[in-house]
C-alpha cells in the first residue's frame, strides 16, 4: 500500500538550501518511504518519530499508519542539532496531519 507523503513547510525551505544533485538523492529517498516507510538502516527517534541517511544528510519524518500518511519534518546535515527537539517536530508532524 503506497502511503501520502507530506512535507512540513520548513522542509522545502530546508531544501531549497543543499546542492542540486544532492537534493534529488535526497526528494528520492523520501519518495521512496510512500512504499516501505521503515526501511533497512531507518532508526527510531520517538513513538511515531524516523531518521533515514542520505549521504551526510539526515531525513527526520513521522509515520502515521492509521492515516497512511508520512510527513517528512525536517532534512539536515548530520550534527548533535538535527536531533533536537524532537517531540517539537513530532508535534508539527501532527499539527500538519489535523490541517485535513
Amino acid at each position: 500500500m503506497e502511503r501520502a507523503l507530506r512535507l512540513h513547510r520548513d522542509v522545502e525551505k530546508q531544501l531549497q538550501r543543499i546542492p542540486k544533485k544532492t537534493r534529488e538523492r535526497l526528494v528520492q529517498t523520501m519518495r521512496s518511504l510512500r512504499v516501505e516507510p521503515r526501511p533497512k538502516g531507518a532508526e527510531k527517534l520517538d513513538d511515531n518519530l524516523y531518521r533515514i541517511r542520505q549521504g551526510d544528510y539526515r531525513v527526520i519524518y513521522a509515520v502515521f499508519d492509521k492515516e497512511t500518511v508520512i510527513v517528512i519534518c525536517k532534512v539536515a546535515r548530520r550534527a548533535e542539532s538535527t536531533y533536537r527537539d524532537l517531540r517539537a517536530l513530532l508535534e508539527k508532524a501532527r499539527s500538519l496531519l489535523d490541517e485535513d
